[in-house]
């Protein structure tokens, strides 16, 4: 377990009355951790940028009835083999499915996979949640 160092933060009044309000909606018990974590979520962005290898969930829900969109998702998740770790289709309702999509590779590629499926004719809304495997944390 890494060991936790302080530090002391100049900021504008304004600005922390701003800050101190949005962590009191997301709910964080201290500003530490909610600068803790705005820290963490930049260095996410950087690790992206860098092309070091990432993870991420692809998140989609389409309709299922589109003609052929099953057998087109599925093409391009195989296309796509050696960043996939894992996918779960979830039936929504009779027509609406939701799948997830695990991924771990480099970050252009993965970016690349979420175009495709985005991209896809049928699909409703589409999202990639970018992670780090946490290494240079």
């Amino acid at each position: 377990m890494s060991r936790l160092k302080r530090f002391g933060v100049s900021i504008e009044e304004k600005v922390l009355k701003n800050f101190d309000s949005y962590i009191k909606k997301k709910k964080y018990p201290t500003r530490s951790k909610a600068i803790s974590d705005l820290i963490v979520k930049e260095l996410v962005k950087h690790e992206w940028l860098k092309g070091n290898t990432v993870v991420g969930v692809i998140s989609l829900v389409y309709n299922h009835h589109k003609r052929d969109i099953v057998e087109k998702l599925t093409d391009i998740q195989h296309d796509f083999y050696d960043v996939i770790i894992s996918s779960q289709h979830i039936h929504l309702d009779h027509n609406n499915c939701f799948e997830i999509v695990i991924v771990r590779g480099k970050p252009d590629k993965i970016k690349n996979l979420s175009e495709k499926l985005a991209g896809t004719k049928g699909v409703k809304y589409s999202n990639l949640t970018a992670a780090i495997t946490g290494k240079n944390i």
